[in-house]
């Protein structure tokens, strides 16, 4: 199983990028494990709506690049379904049953993702209404999927 993480910008804070690489080691007895960084465009806060979707847009195309044919695409988004740790185990359980090698989670930019990704997303999944830092939700995403593997694998896991 291939897992990957499609992402918007770089992670500048040391301790965000040592417990990605602790996720990705422990991930490695269970699956290929990757994080691919897409370059972010700069956005003004005062920018237009036009000017933000064309941000989006941007961003879009750079992260659909990077997802293959047969991937299976989740994408955090806010108006995502939530699962509990023990639902999104079984819903990677699910998609590894259907024959399916490769899983693209998909975190967007300060502004989101476009409607090309959502539309892409065999899944919209969403952590929380709350809004976390992207750097921040990369460890989180990274954490919940080694945990999936733990519960699928009958493996005990803190809780």
């Amino acid at each position: 199983m291939k897992i990957k993480i499609v992402c918007v910008g770089k992670i500048k804070e040391n301790f965000y990028k040592e417990a990605i690489a602790e996720y990705s080691k422990r991930l490695s007895k269970f699956s290929s494990f990757s994080v691919i960084e897409v370059l972010d465009e700069k956005t003004d806060e005062k920018a237009s709506q036009k000017e933000n979707d064309l941000v989006l847009s941007k961003e879009g195309k750079r992260i659909l690049e990077q997802i293959g044919n047969d991937d299976y695409v989740i994408s955090l988004c806010i108006e995502g379904k939530q699962f509990s740790s023990v639902e999104l185990s079984q819903k990677l359980s699910k998609i590894m049953l259907n024959g399916y090698s490769s899983i693209a989670f998909i975190i967007g930019g300060s502004l989101g993702l476009s409607g090309e990704v959502k539309e892409r997303s065999d899944i919209k999944l969403s952590f929380s209404k709350m809004t976390f830092p992207h750097q921040l939700m990369r460890v989180i995403l990274s954490e919940q999927i080694y945990r999936a593997f733990k519960i699928i694998n009958n493996e005990p896991y803190h809780k």
